[in-house]
């Protein structure tokens, strides 16, 4: 399947302002089932970009901007190909088809920074409990975790701003797809699972798949001896597939924000952001 991606964003402001450097993470990463043919970045004219890789292995593109404008632009194009991914077509390791498991201490110890929890509080989902005392098949306890955030919480539209606290999310019961992938990370990582975030586009394919519609989309991945990196989208309810097309992971939100930098003025200044998404078939 060939699969054009068409993104653009513009911010606006009142008056022409200075700009810090801006980190871009909106490059697709590529594996088995996602393959990168053309990339085509257009910023404003004069800018300068440069490209990097992170300590995920993202891709970067740092923008400087020489001039000061009253309008910052970025607009990219990617063709894809997309192969066909079942997502449960893995093979879970005798060790840990079972919960609760643990890690075999080498892997315990390269996975250190995504077993640990960002926050202390207790996280009460209902639906949902940690496997404990009494064993329970990974996968289906997953699916039941994946599905009672679905179920909870509601999806509101966020363009801008910080991610909520997992805890935040859960008073509130509704929340951007960022702030449930930070609460499933969260709740993955209190039940000895190591978690990562995942930003990146969704193709939609299917009536199941419609929040985030049109939009930059996050969502979450565990690591599961025997599968590896397994994407869990709790926004949609559903385990990821090959529509689900990553861009940057990381630790915590900041480390997987499409689009990071600050803007300057002498005085507070009225701003605005627009932005559209299309994934075409071609």
């Amino acid at each position: 399947m060939k699969l054009g991606l068409r993104y653009q964003t513009v911010y606006r402001y009142d008056n022409p302002v200075g700009f810090s450097p801006h980190e871009l993470r909106l490059f697709p990463r590529t594996d088995r089932f996602h393959r990168v043919r053309r990339v085509d970045l257009r910023v404003n004219d004069g800018a300068t970009v440069r490209y990097s890789r992170d300590v995920f292995d993202n891709s970067v593109a740092t923008v400087f901007f020489p001039e000061r404008s009253s309008e910052l632009r970025i607009a990219l194009e990617v063709d894809l190909d997309l192969e066909e991914k079942n997502p449960f077509g893995f093979i879970l390791e005798s060790d840990s088809v079972e919960m609760p498991f643990e890690y075999a201490p080498g892997m315990r110890e390269l996975l250190a920074p995504y077993l640990q929890r960002s926050v202390t509080e207790a996280l009460h989902l209902p639906g949902w409990s940690a496997p404990n005392g009494e064993r329970s098949g990974t996968v289906s306890a997953l699916v039941k975790l994946n599905k009672a955030l679905h179920e909870n919480i509601g999806y509101e539209r966020r363009e801008e701003g910080a991610a909520l606290s997992p805890n935040e999310t859960l008073q509130r019961g509704r929340g951007a797809c960022r702030d449930v992938a930070v609460l499933l990370a969260e709740i993955l990582r209190a039940s000895g699972l190591a978690a990562r975030l995942v930003s990146g586009y969704l193709r939609e394919a299917d009536e199941e798949t419609r929040r985030a519609e049109g939009s930059l989309h996050a969502w979450t991945e565990v690591f599961l001896p025997g599968a590896g990196w397994v994407g869990m989208d709790a926004t949609n309810g559903v385990f990821c597939n090959h529509n689900w097309i990553g861009a940057a992971v990381g630790l915590a939100p900041a480390q997987i924000t499409p689009i990071a930098g600050t803007y300057y003025h002498a005085t507070p200044i009225a701003s605005q952001m627009t932005s559209k998404l299309e994934l075409i078939h071609l």
